[in-house]
């Protein structure tokens, strides 16, 4: 694909900084995370990443039926477009287990489900799904590895999931499994770690199962993973970041090709010194978590980035003399999911020209619900 893919025929049809979406290059990435599976029904794509309806609305018409998301809003935006199976996973507590359930009640005809990982957790779901007349499909989330949410493979995690079969307004899912803790860029050594994992997974699926206790499903890994669970053809895969990309993925996992269809239009607003130019990018326009470089610049390599605050982000280069003031750049983040909660919208381009705006509408803690 051509080199200048990404540059606008008119940038000064929109204020910077923004975000610009590609959605050719997200259709294509799409067709990739596809063809991994041989088929859309092992796909339960996560939408945390780009939080958009209009990317929803290309993967159903993909095929894709079944969603994972992190929020309540995340799973309104996805039943508002018409999908059929959404995953919350996040074990839901206080308020928005009503809120959990009144989007059933709301959309009757959507599989909701969530996972869980405590008894206490899985009695109040319980109760409140009874008491609303509904019984709610839960997923226990093992911890594989991460430290993060889960219990750990063992007898502690077979009696929480016997107990989710036994409780009305529950009913058993299936196992929910996140390795987001595999990172190595060797995708041998990858695979090693992966499959060491897997050997704990196994045997404790088998257990349950010759218990009597039934097992529909496996909700398995992320995007460095997706690879291996793609090869496991009982698991329904739920990468996020392969929709949009960035650098950060690109650089540690080149063997995952996938392209990079999210971008920041940036200006030049101001020169402070003979080889350093100001950008309209501070931490409120690119995720700033990570050490920097949090943003690589199409064309302008080996730029050292000085000073990074709200509104701006200075850069110290050799060709800072061949910018002036006003001049676009263009921008991969290194972390595109937190990048895209900061845009209220996105600038849709096709042929280097912008055709529409879609907003980020799951940025919202609250929808409706």
């Amino acid at each position: 694909m051509a080199d200048d893919w990404h540059t606008l025929a008119d940038p000064d049809e929109i204020p910077s900084p923004a975000l610009l979406i590609y959605p050719e290059r997200i259709g294509e990435n799409i067709r990739r995370m596809i063809a991994a599976l041989g088929q859309a029904e092992r796909l339960r794509p996560h939408v945390k990443t780009h939080k958009m309806a209009e990317v929803v609305q290309l993967q159903l018409k993909a095929g894709i039926t079944k969603f994972k998301c992190a929020t309540i809003a995340e799973a309104e935006m996805l039943a508002q477009e018409g999908a059929k199976d959404v995953l919350l996973a996040n074990q839901p507590v206080g308020p928005n287990i009503a809120r959990l359930l009144g989007l059933g009640g709301w959309f009757p005809d959507v599989r909701f489900s969530t996972i869980a990982d405590d008894a206490e957790a899985v009695g109040n779901l319980a109760q409140a799904a009874q008491t609303a007349g509904v019984t709610l499909p839960v997923w226990l989330d093992l911890d594989v590895g991460m430290s993060r949410t889960g219990i750990a493979p063992g007898q502690a995690a077979a009696t929480l999931y016997k107990l989710i079969g036994q409780l009305p307004g529950v009913d058993p899912a299936g196992l929910h499994l996140y390795d987001g803790h595999l990172h190595e860029g060797d995708p041998a050594k990858r695979l090693a770690k992966w499959q060491t994992m897997m050997d704990q997974v196994r045997p404790f699926r088998t257990g349950l199962e010759a218990d009597g206790l039934p097992v529909p499903g496996v909700v398995g890994g992320g995007t460095p993973t997706f690879p291996f669970h793609a090869q496991h053809t009982d698991h329904v895969c739920s990468p996020g970041t392969t929709l949009l990309w960035d650098f950060g993925y690109r650089d540690a996992f080149p063997d995952l090709e996938y392209q990079n269809a999210a971008v920041l239009l940036t200006r030049v607003i101001s020169k402070p010194g003979s080889d350093c130019i100001t950008l309209d990018l501070g931490h409120k326009a690119v995720a700033a978590e990570n050490p920097h470089p949090r943003v690589r610049f199409i064309g302008l390599d080996n730029a050292e980035p000085v000073v990074h605050s709200e509104e701006h982000l200075t850069l110290r280069t050799a060709e800072a003399r061949r910018f002036n003031v006003g001049d676009c750049l263009y921008g991969i983040p290194r972390h595109i999911c937190p990048t895209v909660a900061l845009y209220d919208r996105a600038h849709v381009i096709r042929g280097g020209k912008l055709t529409d705006q879609w907003q980020v509408t799951a940025r919202a803690r609250k929808l409706t619900f």
